[in-house]
């Protein structure tokens, strides 16, 4: 018995299984999205509010942690998470500092000062200027974006007796081009 192939059918059948199982999957994709909405909103009606991070930990909003000599208070500004630099008398740091040695996004919520490091050394023409002069803070720029901005002199923060100093860059001004750090 010959065998009979329907090519211009199976393909079409193919075709719409496959338009039905993308279809299914943005679907569930818009009911999981729609359920994480839902619950988010859930939790901050009950109170509980965004978080902010310091060195990757949790902070309820309303607390109040000591860093680098100053004081920093957790709270939201248009809807994220912020620290906002408090008066306060100077006291040990209550949250590790390891310094701006990363992308702070995941680690720190804007507002967060850490001293520098060879993370954030950066060029001025040919002059290499160390990340360690300065003391820099996590902003977000109009996406959300998080990055460490200088904020200013490392005379300002206050180094716990304990605390580790970040030494001098490995880098040389050989490495600036044009502003650029290569």
């Amino acid at each position: 018995m010959a065998q009979r192939v329907f090519p211009v059918q199976s393909i079409n059948i193919r075709r719409s299984s496959t338009a039905l199982l993308a279809i299914a999957a943005i679907a569930g994709g818009l009911a999981f999205g729609a359920g994480t909405a839902a619950a988010d909103a859930q939790t901050t009606a009950v109170g509980a509010g965004r978080q902010c991070l310091w060195a990757g930990a949790p902070h309820p909003q309303g607390t109040t942690v000591a860093a680098g000599g100053q004081n920093f208070r957790c709270g939201t500004d248009r809807g994220a998470p912020v620290w906002s630099n408090v008066p306060a008398a100077s006291r040990p740091s209550t949250v590790p500092n390891p310094g701006a040695y990363a992308n702070p996004a995941g680690l720190f919520s804007a507002g967060a000062r850490q001293p520098g490091t060879e993370y954030t050394d950066y060029c001025v023409g040919g002059q290499l200027i160390e990340g360690n002069e300065d003391i820099y803070q996590v902003v977000a720029d109009r996406s959300g974006k998080l990055y460490w901005k200088a904020a200013g002199p490392i005379s300002q923060w206050v180094f716990d007796p304990d605390a580790p100093r970040h030494g001098p860059s490995w880098r040389s001004a050989s490495l600036c081009s044009d502003g650029n750090l290569t």
